[in-house]
């Protein structure tokens, strides 16, 4: 007896509502849809179907099996499409979405070894500051700075997100260049919102100092926080990767190189249950490589994200 087979046949009949239209849905003539049907209740000890010359219906045993044998094919068919898209190439649209800053100075002069990894994937990019619910906004990835959040998703560790203080020559010869972190509380700054209340934190060995430079100016973009600070409007605090250029062309002086500020976590998200194709697989491979501070997998817990 193929008792895959003959739950498909039985699954057909409910389904189709007569042995001859599943005859006709699965491929088999409908002597052979009854014989998967009789062997099948014979191999159960039970009924599925009461039938007459005009119409069927289910037993209360064959309306609870029917639904567990619609449960089973339905996994199977999902376990070989998943066999499937493992032998094919990625392709079709994936949904991405970053934080600004990274995203344009980091991701998208990336994407171009992505591209040559993977180039049948369209890629939708939306970069933003603000956490983006995957699921409400249809994404299937995010990248995310700051602690990992709680939620049913995988969350793979990338490098640390590093800021620097600095200012440009101008402003350092009008103001001064202070030597230490606690001369900063005279200094002037250009602050990025919304976090532009919270202090500034320096450690150095068992120092730690923090400070509040006075905020003249409080903007929502880091590449407009670049530019102040180009223009000799303040000191600013942001990732190394936005400004690295302007201070290896001198545009930008980099102050207190021995002290370390707080390196912000970052993390590759995606759901648990999201169907894991060639499209989403080999873009996690690439981030991870480009990306990557270990590689390793670490899962979140429980709750909404």
């Amino acid at each position: 007896m193929d008792l895959l087979r003959s739950m498909q046949a039985f699954v057909a009949t409910v389904q189709a509502g007569s042995m001859s239209a599943a005859a006709a849905a699965i491929g088999l003539s409908p002597a052979m849809v009854g014989q998967h049907i009789a062997a099948l209740e014979e191999h159960l000890g039970t009924r599925l179907l009461n039938r007459t010359t005009r119409r069927q219906s289910l037993t209360d045993f064959g309306s609870d099996y029917f639904e567990q044998c619609r449960d089973i094919l339905d996994r199977i068919a999902l376990a070989e499409e998943a066999a499937e898209l493992q032998r094919t190439a990625a392709q079709g649209r994936l949904r991405i979405t970053a934080p600004t800053t990274f995203g344009t100075e980091a991701l998208m002069p990336a994407l171009a070894g992505y591209r040559a990894l993977a180039p049948e994937v369209e890629l939708d990019i939306g970069l933003t500051d603000r956490n983006v619910d995957l699921v409400d906004e249809g994404f299937d990835i995010a990248f995310r700075i700051g602690a990992m959040p709680d939620g049913s998703m995988i969350a793979r560790s990338l490098m640390p997100y590093r800021m620097v203080v600095c200012a440009a020559p101008d402003y350092l010869s009008r103001k001064g260049t202070p030597s230490h972190p606690g001369e900063l509380d005279g200094h002037e700054a250009v602050a990025f919102t919304p976090s532009a209340r919270s202090a500034w934190r320096f450690t150095q060995g068992e120092e730690d100092v923090q400070v509040s430079p006075i905020r003249m100016i409080n903007v929502n973009s880091g590449q407009a926080v670049r530019a102040a600070a180009r223009a000799g409007l303040g000191i600013i605090m942001q990732p190394e990767i936005l400004v690295k250029r302007d201070l290896e062309a001198g545009c930008l002086i980099r102050l207190f190189p021995d002290w370390r500020l707080d390196e912000r976590p970052m993390w590759l998200l995606y759901y648990r249950d999201r169907r894991m194709t060639p499209r989403l697989r080999s873009f996690i491979s690439f981030a991870v490589a480009a990306f990557g501070s270990s590689g390793s997998e670490d899962e979140g817990t429980p709750a909404s994200a």
